[in-house]
C-alpha cells in the first residue's frame, strides 16, 4: 500500500479506472479529492482519496448521478462492494465464451442473467467494456479473428441498443449523438448514450457515418444543447473541418473516443470529452 499522500494522479488514475481528467473535474466540481502537494509542487493523493473515487465509481455504476454518488463518498458511511461481484465474473465468463463460440443462445442467456444482477452503467463497467478491450488486445496478438470480433460487437450492439427503447423520453437537455462521416463504430457511443439517459438527458441517436448536414438537421429540429461525436480515428475531423465548424458555431460540440486529439478538437470549435463511454456521460450530464 502507499504511504499516505505519495500518489501522483497518474497512478490514482491507474489503480481507480478513472481518467486524470475526470478525477481533476471530481476534485473541482464536488471536492472528491484532498490532495497535498510535494515539494516541486506536484498534487499526491491519499489512500483515503483512492478509496473514495472507487466509493463515487460503485455508487454510480448502482444509478446515481455524480453529485449524489460524489456526496455519498464524501461521508463517513461505508460504501460496500456489491454482493454480486462473484456472480458478475462468472457471468463474465459465461458471455467471453459464449460469444468466442459464436454461441448467440448462450451469450443472450448470459446477457439476460447479467442485466438481471446489476444495472445497466455496471454491466457495461464490470463486463462488457473489459470483454470489448480483451477482444481487442487478443485481436491483434491473433488470438481472436475478426470474425468473433464481428460477431460479438454486433450482438452486445442489438442488445444494447434494445435497452434504449425509451431513451428519447427523458426530462432534461436533449443530446445528439453521432459519428461524423467516416466513421462505423458507434458502440461506444450507443454506451454514452445509455448512461446520459438514465441520467435524465433526452437522447436523439444518428448512428454511424452520419453526413455533418444531418447532424444539423437534428439539432435545428431538437432544439438540443450540444452534439456528441464519436470517432476511433482523427481523419473525420481534419477531413469535415470547415463543416463541423460551423456546427461549432450553433451548438456545443463535445468529442469522444481515440480519434478526439485536443488540437484537432479544438480546431473545428468543439471540447473534448475524456476517459470511457460512461465517463463522458458523467461529464455532460
Amino acid at each position: 500500500m502507499a504511504s499516505e499522500g505519495s500518489l501522483r494522479i497518474g497512478e490514482l488514475a491507474r489503480r481507480t479506472g478513472v481518467s486524470p481528467e475526470l478525477l481533476r473535474a471530481w476534485e473541482q466540481r464536488y471536492g472528491l479529492l484532498r490532495p497535498t502537494r510535494s515539494q516541486g509542487g506536484f498534487r499526491l493523493y491519499t489512500d483515503e482519496d483512492e478509496q473514495r473515487v472507487r466509493a463515487m465509481r460503485t455508487l454510480i455504476g448502482e444509478g446515481l448521478s455524480a453529485a449524489e454518488a460524489a456526496s455519498r463518498a464524501l461521508t463517513d458511511e461505508p460504501v460496500l462492494p456489491a454482493a454480486s461481484g462473484p456472480a458478475v465474473a462468472e457471468i463474465g465468463r459465461e458471455l467471453r465464451d459464449a460469444l468466442d463460440a459464436f454461441d448467440s443462445e448462450r451469450a443472450h442467456t448470459a446477457l439476460d442473467r447479467l442485466l438481471a444482477t446489476v444495472s445497466v452503467e455496471a454491466a457495461i463497467a464490470e463486463v462488457v467494456l473489459p470483454y470489448l478491450r480483451g477482444l481487442g488486445d487478443r485481436w491483434s496478438r491473433g488470438e481472436a479473428s475478426v470474425a468473433q470480433e464481428h460477431f460479438a460487437s454486433n450482438l452486445i450492439r442489438g442488445r444494447l441498443l434494445g435497452l434504449a427503447r425509451d431513451w428519447s423520453r427523458g426530462g432534461g437537455s436533449a443530446l445528439v449523438l453521432a459519428c461524423p462521416p467516416g466513421e462505423e463504430h458507434d458502440l461506444g457511443l450507443i454506451m454514452f448514450g445509455l448512461a446520459a439517459a438514465r441520467r435524465g438527458s433526452r437522447i436523439l441517436f444518428l448512428g454511424a457515418d452520419t453526413p455533418i448536414p444531418t447532424i444539423a438537421d437534428a439539432v435545428a429540429a431538437t432544439r438540443s444543447s450540444a452534439v456528441v461525436l464519436a470517432t476511433s480515428r482523427v481523419d473525420p475531423l481534419r477531413t469535415h473541418r470547415e463543416e463541423l465548424r460551423q456546427l461549432a458555431s450553433r451548438t456545443h460540440v463535445l468529442v469522444c473516443g481515440a480519434g478526439a486529439f485536443p488540437e484537432d478538437v479544438a480546431a473545428v470549435g468543439g471540447d473534448v470529452l475524456a476517459g470511457g463511454p460512461l465517463e463522458a456521460a458523467m461529464e455532460v450530464t
